[in-house]
């Protein structure tokens, strides 16, 4: 990833989407040759000079002020993880390219065991599946029979027919995950496993179109509804735990409203998942 063309992109992107007259702006009327604000305006908007905001577009530099991200955050209505993702690709990078291998605590993989009525799991970088309990795979997939290399959401939304099975909006989950990894891999750019993963995944047209329209999200909280092919439907809550110390790794766990037909089916999940494993 080139970092001056993201950042470029996602600006261009990001301005197309805004409107004139939404902004209270004059429209003067002519066609526009790209939808959205015009450089000129955006720059009106944040406070700043054309040739200044042109500058961050076109990533002359990676030498810009808190104060002057902050106001082209605020006047192309970013939220939380857009700003966050521009503050990343506005920024020189003087970290190490090739991050090193993430390695899940003792502790952390008890507590997923301990955690035996719901499916959790742990994402590092990248949207590696780093560690999980055996509720998660009996609801996701076996991640333990998969080669390490594959044990990674983003190729098994894309790359495992079987994920468009489960998901019920598959095209919702598989945008989600993209806009994901876009905002994860801006935590290590040019890091030599990410450009692999993308290249791998650009095969994919349906990765190569998510990907294009530049969406940017951290993983939070929110609901999917699978189509299990043991137990039927689920619609399941997720909550996300970041690591205090580590915080390229999180703790997806699902949840369930109690006495829902969604519990039910979870606990015969639960009772399915050891017979699963001896088989």
């Amino acid at each position: 990833m080139d970092r001056r063309a993201e950042l470029g992109e996602f600006l261009r992107s990001r301005r197309a989407r805004l409107r004139p007259e939404e902004l209270g702006l004059p429209d003067y009327g002519g066609r526009r040759r790209v939808p959205g604000l015009r450089r000129e305006e955006l720059a009106q908007l944040a406070g700043v000079s054309v040739d200044h905001y042109v500058r961050l577009e076109q990533g002359r530099t990676l030498h810009f002020s808190e104060a002057v991200l902050d106001a082209v955050a605020r006047a192309l209505r970013l939220d939380d993880a857009e700003r966050t993702h521009l503050h990343r690709l506005a920024r020189p990078w003087t970290g190490q390219a090739e991050a090193e291998p993430q390695r899940v605590r003792p502790g952390l993989q008890r507590l997923l065991d301990s955690a035996g009525d719901v499916p959790a799991y742990i994402v590092g970088r990248n949207t590696d599946v780093l560690a999980w309990n055996a509720l998660a795979a009996a609801l996701i997939t076996d991640f333990g029979a998969l080669p390490p290399e594959q044990r990674n959401l983003a190729r098994l939304v894309f790359q495992d027919e079987g994920m468009r099975e489960l998901y019920a909006d598959w095209p919702g989950k598989a945008s989600d995950v993209v806009a994901y990894l876009r905002y994860d891999s801006a935590r290590h750019p040019g890091d030599p496993r990410t450009e692999r993963l993308l290249a791998d995944l650009s095969a994919v047209p349906e990765f190569r179109e998510a990907w294009a329209e530049q969406r940017v999200s951290d993983k939070t909280h929110g609901r999917y509804l699978y189509r299990h092919p043991v137990v039927g439907e689920l619609d399941l809550r997720y909550e996300t735990l970041r690591m205090p110390d580590d915080p390229d790794q999180a703790l997806i766990a699902h949840t369930v409203e109690e006495g829902s037909p969604s519990h039910t089916a979870l606990q015969l999940l639960a009772a399915w998942a050891p017979q699963s494993q001896r088989a």
